[in-house]
Formats: C-alpha cells, structure tokens, sequence
C-alpha cells in the first residue's frame, strides 16, 4: 500500500464540521478540525479523490516541511535546504502564495518573494539553471504559512481555488459562490427526498449544486485542470479509477429542482450554467417574480435562497424583506424556507421567527443562515383571520 501523509482541506468559516463529515465519509483518516480548514491522513489516490469529490473544501495542502522562524534568514536558509530537485525541474515554472499571523513577519508578498528567492538560488547553484515564476499555471504552487514562530511549506495540490468547479461561464451581479453553495444546501440539511427551490436564482449556482447533491456526483468533474496534474509523479491511471469509482456512487433524483429569478437576463445565464454542468434534466429555471408567486401541490417544499444585500443591487431593503415573509406566509404553506444574508437589519422586517441561526461570511460579509417552517395550513388560517 502507498505510504500515506498528512492533508490540510481549508474551507470557509463555518463549515468545519460539514468538510470533516465528508472527509470521512470518503475514507479520511485522522481527521482533525481546525479553524477554516480540517487536517487528515491518506495517499495520493486519496488526495486526487478529495479534489474531485469534497463539495465543502477551497484547497487541499501536502504539507512538507514544518521549522520555526525568528527571521527572514532563518527563512531563506530552511526553505534553500530543502530537496526542491524532489519536486520540480530546474526549467520548470512556481509560483508561491504566504499566509502570515505573527507580528515579526507583517508582508505576505515579501514572505513569497523571499521563499521564491531561496529556491531558484539553490536551483541555480546546483544546477546553473533557474526555474521561472508563472503566476497563472505554475508547474509547482508552494503554500507558506507562518503561525507567530511556526513555518509550514505546503505544495499546494488543487491549483486554482476548488470553487471554480468549471460550469459557471455566465454569472450575474453578485454570484454566490460554490463551495459556499454547497455548505449552505448541506448545512439546511436538505438531502435531495423533497422538491428543491430556489426564488431568486441569479446564475443558478445553488440550484446546480443542489442537483450534484442530490445525484451524489462529484462536484469538480468539470475542473480543466488539478495543480498536481503537473507534478513529477502523477498517475493518470490511478485518477481515472478514482474517478471511475466516485461516478458509480452516483444516485437517482425523483423530485424536482426549481429555479425563479424576474431577470430575464439572470434565467438566461442560470441556464446556460446548468446545461454546460450537464444537469438540465434536473433542473427547471422560470422567469417569474417570487413575490407574485405560490407552491404548487401538497408536497413538501425545501427552500434556500441568497436575495439581495443592498450591497451592490440597489433595493428597497425594509420593504423587499417585508415582501419576502409576506410571500412565505401565504403562499407558501408546507415550506422550510432558507436565506442567507448579510444585511442582519433587514432580517427584522422579514417578520417571521426564525426556527434556527447559523452565522457565516459570505466573502468577507458577516452573514447569517436563517430558517422559517411554514407550517400547512397557516395559509387557512389567515383566511379565517386566526
């Protein structure tokens, strides 16, 4: 068996416990939560399987080397004595991102320009020849991360962000984020055994990750491309079966997936994403106006929606978010009704009570996750004037 190492997944604030779930329902081992991010243990058919499979993860680090640092010396001398001949080739191309909490070390881009600086010296006394910095598709991505004292190198194996799952080509004023999407979906607990809606949909994010969810399909398929594609030891072989693996775990969906948004434009684009993610079977995206909306059938509905913040869409906020629990309380019986915002005022003029409050960020925005329960008959009851 291929010797195992140690992983770092990071994620967002707030969905710690969702990754460390998923992780070990993968088969992870020594799976441990940290903050924003989740260690574990597995090989590299394990680490190819994370990235293709974890719906809650940004990026999943190799940790390689861990020392302390009191200067920027001891810096550049740890990282030049490393085995960087182990990882790349003197013409190949790098690129380093820092991450700094200490109060010695305060510049980030300087901590990767100093790491930078200590690896091509060393490839160009070895060898006369030095590898060149790509930013954009770099054969190597190195991860500094400097706790107070603490410095780990990490090769970063994801490359770009596991956000961009590859099927959002359109977007929308303000998209929302996948991974974000996804935690959100997993967190209200929805698993795929109701109708699914989403009122205000803007480019269909949720609605498409919704449908991944509920299929059970690997959320980075479409991805163009992984960073350790273009290490030293990757096995093509080994990622197709990985692949081949998590596609067989794939499931049937017998309910439905809807989508509103009053854009035209935005149903367009939600549209378009949803048929490049190959889920249109799935999903049914209809220009209309939540507002003058009403569920259809008896069935039970499982809501979740991002409306606007007032954040870059210009709204009336007290009045939208007055309309928003007018519309779930009497059309919208038999409901469980979720929405993220970061306008934690505007939640007031909703004018229902919230069942459950899950505080997140959505990029940089403090946010809250809210649930409403429309019970059946409420509806009937406000005829009646109970």
């Amino acid at each position: 068996m291929e010797n195992n190492f140690k992983m770092v997944a990071k994620t967002l604030f707030g969905f710690e416990e969702l990754l460390a779930n998923e992780l070990t329902k993968l088969g992870a081992l020594q799976v441990k939560i940290g903050v924003r991010n989740v260690s574990f243990v597995g090989d590299k058919g394990f680490m190819y399987k994370c990235n293709l499979g974890l719906r809650t993860a940004i990026k999943i680090l190799k940790p390689i080397k861990t020392f302390r640092v009191r200067s920027e010396q001891d810096i550049y001398d740890n990282i030049y004595k490393m085995p960087w001949e182990d990882y790349l080739k003197p013409t190949g191309t790098l690129a380093v991102d820092a991450t700094v909490n200490s109060t010695v070390f305060t510049h980030s881009l300087y901590i990767a320009q100093k790491t930078k600086d200590a690896i091509v010296d060393k490839f160009r006394k070895d060898t006369g020849v030095r590898p060149s910095v790509d930013l954009k598709f770099p054969d190597l991505k190195i991860n500094i991360h400097i706790d107070r004292e603490q410095c780990t190198v990490s090769l970063d194996t994801s490359g770009d962000s596991l956000h961009k799952r590859g099927y959002k080509t359109a977007t929308n004023i303000a998209p929302i984020n996948e991974v974000l999407a996804a935690g959100l979906i997993m967190l209200s607990g929805w698993d795929g055994q109701t109708d699914f809606m989403d009122p205000m949909c803007g480019s269909g994010t949720i609605l498409a990750e919704a449908a991944m969810i509920a299929c059970n399909i690997p959320p980075n398929l479409m991805r163009k491309e992984f960073a350790f594609e273009r290490w030293e030891d990757w096995d093509v072989e080994l990622f197709e079966k990985i692949e081949e693996s998590l596609l067989n775990k794939t499931r049937d969906f017998h309910h439905k997936i809807i989508g509103f948004d009053k854009s035209p434009s935005a149903v367009a684009k939600a549209n378009e994403n949803v048929k490049n993610a190959h889920l249109d079977e799935f999903i049914t995206i209809k220009h209309e106006d939540f507002f003058k909306t009403q569920k259809g059938g008896d069935e039970k509905l499982h809501m979740l929606f991002n409306p606007p913040y007032g954040e870059r869409l210009n709204i009336e906020m007290e009045e939208f978010y007055k309309h928003i629990g007018d519309t779930l309380k009497q059309n919208y019986p038999g409901t469980d009704a979720w929405l993220i915002t970061s306008n934690l005022e505007a939640l007031k003029y909703v004018g229902l009570r919230p069942s459950r409050k899950i505080k997140l960020f959505n990029a940089k925005l403090e946010s809250r996750l809210v649930k409403y329960v429309m019970y059946e008959g409420s509806k009937k009851a406000k005829k009646q004037g109970l």
